[in-house]
């Protein structure tokens, strides 16, 4: 059996307020996103796909930040700050008799009153999101009439340890069709 690289950093909190950046590659590099012409980048419609898909991540996780993204041909790069004390001075109040189901992003205040249950949502850790990411840019663009597109396993990700790396990979994102 073929043994797989681990690529994530081991004992990691990937949940964790830091910056983290992100490559995204569509497999075997088919550039379906678009083409650089006269150093920026041109979308197709699903490059569009790509890039909307990013704003709904941010939308739809609203602990996180999207510092810096581009879409490139055949692959995507970001800049994703999750913020852990988002919710540290929100707590939402649901009835007792509301039920999470399958999602288990709720967690029960056990010390609370039978009348009302205190819920934190849970920070979903990076390689989750980027699950979501992934799958929802795929669920859209194969509806619109492409289900030849598909993702590399896994990602590339770095931990940005400083304001001086940001900064630094902030630049190389944005500047990135022009090379």
């Amino acid at each position: 059996m073929h043994n797989r690289k681990l690529t994530r950093l081991s004992g990691f909190d990937y949940s964790e307020n830091r910056n983290y950046f992100l490559t995204i590659c569509v497999y075997d590099h088919m550039g379906s996103f678009g083409s650089i012409v006269n150093k920026s980048m041109k979308l197709t419609n699903d490059g569009i796909i790509a890039m909307e898909q990013w704003y709904w991540l941010g939308n739809q996780y609203p602990y996180i930040d999207l510092i810096s993204f581009v879409i490139m041909p055949d692959h995507v790069h970001g800049i994703i700050y999750i913020d852990t004390d988002f919710f540290k001075h929100y707590v939402g109040i649901v009835d007792n008799n509301v039920e999470n189901g399958r999602d288990r992003s709720l967690h029960i205040n056990p010390d609370r009153s039978p009348q009302s249950i205190h819920v934190i949502p849970k920070i979903k850790p990076l390689p989750e999101l980027i699950g979501a990411y992934k799958t929802t840019v795929s669920k859209r663009i194969h509806m619109s009439g492409n289900t030849d597109i598909k993702w590399q396993k896994s990602y590339y990700e770095h931990i940005i340890r400083n304001q001086r790396s940001l900064i630094f990979i902030k630049h190389y994102i944005e500047t990135n069709p022009e090379h």
